[in-house]
């Protein structure tokens, strides 16, 4: 775990939960693709860049989940390192509670603020404000976060972070994190056509054509689209849809998986709803969802 991969000759991978990239500027200099989980994630960091006398110039954060900003203030703090995001990923960056509460709805409680949701914050200027290197390009792989963005070195290498699942984990967990559904399906079929050296998604496997993991993603998503709809044939509550999933996927309801997996059935509902597939109806004080 934190092995460092040379993938081309200056672009690396560290192979950990969620893969970070290093990009070499030169002999002497680097930037950071993600950051990992936390501080250790960040200390890990450090130590590689020590072992191979590299000067951190800066990190650039694909997205603000917290498994992949955990880092960025230990690094911030010991190398003075400059780091950036896009757009609202920028401001979750620096008011990380933003996450757990936009999940949750509301204030989070300390069940929900706990390192897997709450990084510590950071200092994080807009993407648009670094200039990169020579052929290194950024770009947007919305849906399942707000501002999400890919980057790909000169070396023809495509860090790919959150757009896709890997199969085992669709076939154990089946409901991945999604934000926005129908930015989610662009993305898919913008990265199926993606043509490059390597592909290097954060949760699975590094790979020469995404295509394979775009399918595998989409039928999953037309899947759960698929039960939800015979779900709310008659009009439901949310946490009556919400129930009725997790029996169904023969899934374990705790506290965060109620926020995260709620948040993405929330985001199933309102794309059902947007392209008039469902109705909201308020019957006795309740909200209800009915299914065209």
């Amino acid at each position: 775990m934190f092995e460092l991969i040379q993938v081309a000759e200056n672009t690396f991978y560290i192979n950990c939960p969620a893969k970070m990239g290093i990009y070499r500027l030169s002999n002497h200099k680097v930037i950071v693709i993600d950051s990992g989980n936390d501080k250790e994630a960040g200390r890990k960091i450090l130590k590689i860049i020590s072992e191979h006398n590299w000067t951190l110039e800066a990190i650039i954060n694909t997205h603000s989940n917290a498994d992949h900003i955990g880092g960025n203030k230990i690094l911030s703090d010991r190398t003075g390192c400059k780091i950036y995001a896009k757009g609202i990923e920028r401001t979750f960056c620096e008011f990380p509670v933003l996450e757990p509460a936009f999940l949750f709805g509301g204030f989070p409680n300390k069940q929900l603020r706990h390192k897997f949701l709450l990084a510590e914050p950071s200092h994080v200027e807009d993407i648009t404000a670094y200039m990169l290197p020579q052929n290194m390009e950024i770009f947007p792989l919305k849906g399942h976060y707000f501002d999400m963005i890919g980057v790909k070195t000169p070396d023809d290498v495509y860090f790919m972070a959150d757009c896709v699942s890997s199969e085992t984990v669709l076939e154990k967990y089946h409901i991945s994190f999604i934000y926005d559904i129908a930015e989610y399906l662009k993305t898919l079929d913008t990265i199926e056509k993606m043509k490059g050296k390597l592909f290097i998604p954060a949760h699975t496997d590094v790979v020469e054509t995404m295509k394979p993991l775009a399918d595998i993603n989409r039928q999953k998503v037309f899947e759960i689209i698929e039960n939800i709809r015979q779900i709310g044939e008659k009009p439901s509550s949310f946490e009556e849809i919400l129930k009725k999933i997790f029996d169904h996927y023969n899934l374990t309801m705790n506290i965060t998986q109620y926020v995260l997996v709620g948040s993405t059935i929330k985001s199933y509902l309102s794309y059902l709803v947007d392209h008039s597939i469902a109705t909201i109806e308020i019957q006795d004080n309740k909200l209800l969802w009915k299914i065209m």
